[in-house]
């Protein structure tokens, strides 16, 4: 979330700073050219004052104003000269400066024998080679007799104008950084408490039901929700604490008097000629619903049970329980071979003795005569898999999206003993490690359970 956030928040500080500095630089460059063509139109002025009074070529006050013309050129390197109407020169610097045909300078100089100085020149930019013109008129007794125009070089100005963008730009880089800053500070509060939940969530909803949220730090909300959060947790485990509670005392409670209730029928069996059918299969439902209280009560424990973690040679320990099932398996006429390589990871020993177990179980009670099943294990990246594969008749995809549910069994397997629980107690088990349990086809017929354990020791679970 903090990859989406922040830069929504970028993007919006710096709209806001670019929306400020645009206006700040062109507000720059604006007052720098307005502050030279003061200066111009200061310094026609002055001149335009001299040529006021200069009547023809041999008064004194024309030398003045040339000499003033060409000490003003020689210093700011910027052309002057006072041209009559006709384009005929009174004075000019540097000497030969004559007016163009066309252009800015034609335009201003147009502009002030209109008696009205001329308009101020188009902004220039950094990156423009332009020159600032300003044209002003020499009046006599109310009449135009000459006008004065200065062509200046805007190198100067420019520099300048760039120095203070590059001013703006600094500060608005700074200004940038230090919101950037500021928003990192500021995510990291906010999203903080979000992380925090979302990692205990996830806790939760893989098994570690004990985990919960630190209320400390971010908002005010997310506080008020950490504490709901935790409140609801509560309340959830209290609940599922409680039927676990129920299922556990229903099933050892059950169990002294279905044991009473099967020994009073073995002793009516007693009274009954031998071979009867009827109490047979009376004692074999028996038999089936105390199997059912065991894994019940089994069930419930395993739910409830934290899984004492450690590292174990997964290779090892399914070679022992290949070697403890072979037995089992040559008795009903089934293979039973398996390849377990050294491969270590945390696990429970007793939990995935158990969960192997189960799965072994099922695959050679499912598999005909002389067929095989396959164990094989292997290490596969973060985690280590153990993999039962059977030739037997498989399951449909509708029967693979339920497996391994409570007391499901298939249609087609109904008269196998067996009481629907064997697995789920498996996934359970495997869960509160950090393991998992899965199921698949297995060409051309059969079907591939896979138990998988992790290789590194699982978040919020310690070693023991």
């Amino acid at each position: 979330m903090r990859t989406r956030l922040l830069p929504l928040l970028i993007v919006l500080m710096a709209a806001v700073l670019m929306a400020l500095g645009v206006p700040l630089a062109i507000g720059v460059a604006s007052a720098q050219q307005q502050k030279v063509v003061v200066d111009r139109i200061d310094d026609t002025a002055h001149f335009a004052a001299l040529a006021q009074f200069v009547t023809d070529a041999s008064d004194e006050r024309l030398e003045t104003l040339e000499s003033e013309l060409a000490s003003y050129y020689k210093v700011y390197g910027i052309r002057v000269g006072v041209f009559y109407d006709g384009d005929v020169p009174m004075a000019t610097a540097p000497r030969g400066w004559f007016l163009p045909r066309e252009g800015e300078v034609r335009d201003a100089f147009g502009e002030a024998l209109l008696s009205r100085r001329s308009q101020d020149p188009k902004q220039v930019w950094p990156w423009q080679r332009g020159r600032l013109v300003v044209a002003s008129p020499v009046i006599r007794d109310g009449d135009v007799i000459a006008v004065v125009v200065t062509d200046s070089p805007t190198g100067p100005m420019r520099s300048r104008i760039l120095h203070g963008w590059l001013v703006i730009f600094a500060g608005e880089l700074a200004a940038m950084l230090l919101a950037v800053g500021a928003a990192l500070r500021l995510t990291g509060w906010v999203l903080r408490p979000v992380r925090v939940l979302d990692a205990t969530t996830h806790d939760i909803a893989t098994g570690r039901l004990k985990s919960r949220v630190a209320v400390a730090g971010g908002p005010p909300e997310l506080r008020r929700l950490a504490r709901s959060f935790n409140e609801m947790v509560d309340n959830v485990e209290d609940v599922l604490e409680q039927q676990r509670a129920f299922v556990a005392d229903a099933s050892h409670q059950l169990r002294n008097p279905l044991a009473a209730l099967l020994l009073r029928i073995e002793l009516l069996a007693f009274e009954l000629p031998e071979g009867n059918t009827e109490i047979a299969s009376v004692q074999t439902e028996g038999k089936r619903l105390a199997q059912v209280l065991d894994d019940l009560l089994d069930l419930a424990l395993a739910e409830h049970t934290e899984a004492d973690l450690r590292i174990t040679d997964i290779g090892e320990l399914t070679a022992e329980r290949v070697a403890a099932w072979t037995p089992t398996a040559t008795a009903k006429g089934v293979r039973l071979v398996g390849s377990c390589p050294p491969t270590t990871a945390w696990a429970d020993p007793v939990t995935l003795s158990s969960a192997l177990d189960a799965v072994i179980d099922n695959a050679i009670k499912f598999t005909p005569k002389d067929e095989t099943v396959e164990v094989t294990v292997a290490a596969d990246g973060d985690t280590s898999t153990v993999v039962v594969a059977d030739r037997g008749p498989g399951l449909t995809e509708e029967e693979l999206a339920r497996v391994g549910d409570r007391f499901w069994r298939s249609g087609r397997h109904q008269n196998i003993k067996g009481s629907g629980l064997g697995l789920s107690i498996s996934r359970a088990l495997l869960a509160a490690g950090g393991g998992a349990i899965s199921y698949g086809h297995h060409e051309p017929h059969g079907l591939v359970v896979t138990v998988s354990v992790p290789r590194s020791r699982p978040y919020g679970l310690t070693e023991r």
